[in-house]
């Protein structure tokens, strides 16, 4: 008999669940016009202070962030040139630009191409001789190879000046990702009220699945990790997961996908009675997630937040570096329109921290070949330093503070 159903683990029935969920009728406010064309004009900034002339937005979260067109990229090159000036022409194969036409969401000309055709010579000939171009460090190399064997380029990465301004996420933006961390939150207690002895992985990620889709989001969970026992002790999972017995360690790590903002959250409790072992690790994962927290300062960099993990880590006997028993990877990720994004909260990173980056506290321990505990709850700077978008768990026997 499960001896933490108190706690909210255990007891239920998947479709119990289902019906106690239901979708949020207060949403954030959709991102308006004002603010995509702010966004261009930090990237038109940018590109006279670098000495640029334009640059090449490609398809995906790129062209989403800043031109409001969605658009997933693929072997046809579709994407947007932004001039310093503000000029913008977006890159589409002729036999699409009616279907593109309907998501285009800032206004710009067309630089249609051809089946046949090169879309970057077609760029080319509306561009003057040394165009100096930075270009989105997402594009395909076979695309960027043309752009730097065509004599009308001077080729540079865009990586970092795309970095730069979306990372510093506005008070829009911190709305469209709060908002499916709160569903999350709710989908994970419902997913611990489920549980019992025998249920597989596979039944938890598809009611996981459609506990999102009950919470009003149709494409349900963007992703799903769900491990029971010495599974565990592997971060990303195993080819064959077990399932669930009694005393097992449950990790349980999804999220879902607003408006193109992503949620991003893991839980790791038992169900049933932890060992002492499993209880010090527990512990040990909290504090890590707390010095990692109260490291996260504004104006120090993003690889000091690691390094304070990894002292507390030692302090507890961890460690030290990747060592296992330990933390075998980051701290942390940046989180957005991208599930990992800048910044990275790992060592050696010396970008400072600033107001408006968002990113993970995961710093995971793992004891080989037992079980590994991950929390992971996210947070962003704020003047007043770092705020949680989830409350962090409570225990190992508790975890979400019944």
């Amino acid at each position: 008999m499960n001896s933490n159903r108190k706690y909210g683990i255990g007891g239920s029935k998947p479709e119990q669940e289902l019906l106690k969920l239901s979708e949020p009728t207060k949403k954030p406010s959709p991102i308006d016009g004002k603010e995509f064309q702010s966004r261009i004009d930090k990237a038109c900034e940018s590109l006279k202070k670098k000495g640029l002339d334009a640059l090449y937005i490609n398809a995906g979260t790129n062209l989403q962030y800043f031109t409001n067109t969605l658009w997933n990229p693929s072997e046809r090159l579709v994407g947007a040139i932004l001039f310093a000036d503000g000029t913008l022409k977006y890159v589409v194969p002729e036999f699409e630009i009616g279907t593109f036409n309907d998501f285009i969401g800032i206004d710009g000309e067309l630089i249609p191409w051809a089946e046949h055709e090169w879309p970057v010579e077609k760029i080319a000939e509306v561009v003057p001789e040394g165009t100096h171009l930075a270009v989105d460090d997402s594009t395909a190399f076979t695309m960027i190879s043309r752009f730097q064997e065509n004599k009308k380029f001077t080729i540079s990465s865009a990586e970092e000046l795309i970095r730069d301004i979306r990372l510093l996420k506005s008070e829009a933006e911190i709305a469209h990702i709060q908002y499916p961390m709160n569903l999350t939150m709710q989908v994970h207690q419902a997913v611990a009220r489920i549980l019992k002895p025998g249920i597989t992985t596979a039944e938890v990620e598809s009611f996981i699945h459609k506990a999102h889709q009950k919470l009003g989001i149709a494409s349900g969970s963007y992703f799903c990790i769900v491990l029971f026992g010495k599974d565990s002790s592997f971060p990303h999972g195993v080819k064959t997961p077990k399932p669930l017995e009694e005393n097992d360690i449950v990790l349980v790590d999804t999220g879902c996908k607003f408006k193109g903002y992503l949620s991003d959250i893991t839980r790791t409790y038992i169900y049933g009675d932890a060992t002492d072992k499993e209880k010090k690790i527990w512990v040990n994962e909290k504090s890590a997630q707390l010095a990692a927290f109260h490291a996260a300062q504004l104006g120090k960099p993003c690889g000091h937040i690691d390094d304070q993990v990894r002292v507390q880590l030692e302090k507890d006997g961890l460690g030290p570096d990747y060592d296992l028993p330990g933390l075998p990877h980051r701290t942390g990720h940046g989180i957005g329109l991208e599930i990992h994004e800048h910044p990275f909260i790992l060592r050696g990173n010396d970008l400072k921290l600033q107001v408006g980056m968002a990113f993970s506290i995961e710093p995971m321990i793992v004891v080989p070949d037992e079980f590994g505990v991950r929390l992971e709850d996210h947070i962003y700077m704020t003047e007043a330093g770092p705020k949680w978008f989830t409350e962090p768990a409570h225990s190992i026997e508790n975890p979400f503070g019944v």
